[in-house]
C-alpha cells in the first residue's frame, strides 16, 4: 500500500429476515406436516427469498412446531420434512442462513415438550438464538409472519414486522386488532409483496 494512505474498513452492519413457515413461505393447507412428500413452497417464495439475500439479509426460519407436543409427529419427521423446505430453497437459488423451531406447547401430551416455554412464539427463545450465533442489528432486521403471535414476536424483539395476508393472515384481521397490543408495521399479500416493500424502502 502506498505511503499516506490508511487501510479503512467500512462497519457493515448485519442484518437479517426472519420469517414464519407455515402461511409465508409454504401454504399452510395440510395443518401439521409430518411427511415431507406434502411439503412444498409457494410459487412466489424463490423470487421473494432471492430479493432479500440480494439486500444483504441473513435468512432465519422461525416455526412453532407443537404437533411434537401434541403426538402428531416427532423430531425425526419434523427434520425430514424440514430437510425437504431446506431442499426446495436451495434448489430455488437461497440458502437459509438458519432454521430454529419450537417443538414446546403446553397444553400437549408428549414430555419433555409439554410445558409452557419462551421458544415458542411470541417468546423470544428462538429470537436469542439467532442473535448469539448470527449477532445482527435488530433495529435493522424484520419479522415476517402471518399470525398476530408474528407480530407480537417481532416488535418484542425490536424488528420491523410485517404480517401477510397468506395463510392465516386474513382470518387474524378478521378477528379485528382492536385487543392486539403489538400492531404490524405493514400488512402485505404474501412473502412475494413483502419483499418488493422491503426492497423500496432499502433504497
Amino acid at each position: 500500500m502506498p505511503s499516506g494512505y490508511r487501510h479503512v474498513t467500512a462497519n457493515v452492519i448485519r442484518k437479517a429476515i426472519f420469517l414464519d413457515r407455515d402461511g409465508c413461505i409454504s401454504p399452510d393447507e395440510f395443518g401439521y406436516i409430518s411427511n415431507p412428500d406434502d411439503y412444498h413452497l409457494y410459487p412466489y417464495t424463490p423470487e421473494a427469498l432471492g430479493i432479500m439475500k440480494e439486500l444483504g439479509f441473513l435468512l432465519f426460519i422461525v416455526t412453532n412446531q407443537s404437533g411434537i407436543a401434541r403426538g402428531y409427529f416427532d423430531v425425526n419427521q419434523l427434520n425430514s420434512v424440514l430437510d425437504k423446505m431446506r431442499r426446495l430453497t436451495q434448489e430455488g437459488g437461497v440458502k437459509l442462513d438458519a432454521v430454529y423451531y419450537s417443538p414446546y406447547y403446553k397444553d400437549g401430551i408428549v414430555p419433555p415438550w409439554n410445558i409452557d416455554h419462551p421458544d415458542r412464539k411470541p417468546g423470544l427463545g428462538m429470537f436469542h438464538q439467532a442473535l448469539q450465533q448470527h449477532r445482527f442489528q435488530p433495529s435493522a432486521s424484520w419479522m415476517i409472519g402471518d399470525r398476530y403471535t408474528d407480530v407480537a414476536f417481532g416488535k418484542k424483539a425490536g424488528l420491523r414486522t410485517i404480517l401477510l395476508l397468506s395463510g392465516n393472515g386474513w382470518d387474524e384481521l378478521k378477528t379485528g386488532m382492536q385487543g392486539w397490543e403489538y400492531r404490524p408495521d405493514f400488512i402485505c399479500e404474501d412473502l412475494l409483496t413483502a419483499a418488493k416493500l422491503i426492497r423500496m424502502l432499502q433504497t
